[in-house]
């Protein structure tokens, strides 16, 4: 028996990196998965990953799941990826807000259509399809909502600034990018103080160290797949996996990394990164 069995979870971002490798591990503990992206087959995005070979993946390996191609830009693409969820496998129990949208440009250099369409899918469809799935999890008294953030939440800190700080990989042009995780790292905990007496927990994680996707190399933030900075895509999913079947008080409100949660649970016995590694310098909200 799963941890998930006959639990219901949309994951979006599902065609790959680390919304794939969610999906996957949901569905290995027996959630029944509806994967969102845009990219439904094999060759509709110049980079690698669909969600037919993701939805493919976890019905080899037992699971159940279905794609959903859709865009979550809009209210109405929200709108009806939670219908779907509700007509294919019923009431949703679990969410995972994965799907991101990021160009990292300077600001004096961001185009202002695109600047809004980010906003849209990394601050407002998290908003939207949260208000949706409280719509099944209040009455019930139970379900869980993660978000994914990033140590890009955290800022380069006050000046003056020494040597050219801008080049490190989590901080070059993340202005909006960051301003969009610090955000969503405040809507989770403001979201999972106003629904804690009804039994549904709300968190976000980020990965404790960059992660190697078909997007992250596509943007050169990592050298490639076996940058030695980075951390695999498992690492993530099993910190969703974590929070999204602790029990309510030991998850809820909780901002924290991949491998500091599961540093804490046991289910690794060491890792590095923020809150772990006590020579990483950060500050901000994600410590909370």
């Amino acid at each position: 028996m799963g941890e998930l069995n006959g639990k219901t979870a949309i994951v979006t971002g599902a065609s790959r990196g680390i919304g794939a490798r969610i999906a996957r591990v949901l569905g290995n503990e027996g959630a029944r998965v509806i994967a969102a992206a845009r990219t439904l087959k094999e060759g509709d995005h110049l980079l690698e990953g669909s969600l037919e070979t993701t939805v493919t993946g976890i019905i080899s390996a037992g699971g159940e799941a279905t794609p959903y191609p859709c865009d979550i830009s809009t209210p109405e693409g929200c709108e009806s990826l939670v219908q779907a969820a509700h007509d294919i496998y019923g009431p949703v129990d679990i969410l995972v807000n994965n799907a991101a949208l990021s160009y990292f440009l300077p600001i004096k250099d961001y185009p202002v259509n695109r600047w809004m369409r980010s906003w849209a899918i990394n601050v407002h469809s998290p908003f939207i399809l949260s208000q949706l799935v409280l719509g099944d999890m209040v009455p019930r008294r139970d379900g869980r909502i993660i978000s994914i953030s990033s140590v890009t939440a955290i800022g380069p800190g006050r000046g003056p600034y020494k040597g050219d700080f801008s080049e490190e990989y989590r901080l070059k042009n993340s202005a909006c990018y960051g301003a969009e995780k610090a955000a969503l790292e405040r809507f989770s905990q403001g979201l999972a103080a106003e629904v804690y007496p009804v039994g549904v927990g709300v968190a976000a994680v980020a990965p404790s160290l960059i992660v190697a996707t078909p997007g992250t190399v596509y943007h050169n933030l990592v050298t490639g797949y076996d940058d030695p900075r980075g951390e695999s895509t498992d690492m993530l999913a099993q910190a969703v996996l974590l929070l999204a079947t602790q029990p309510l008080d030991s998850m809820t409100g909780r901002v924290g990394y991949s491998q500091q949660l599961l540093q804490e649970a046991g289910w690794i016995t060491d890792g590095c990164g923020p809150g772990i590694d006590a020579d990483w310098s950060v500050s901000g909200f994600s410590l909370i």
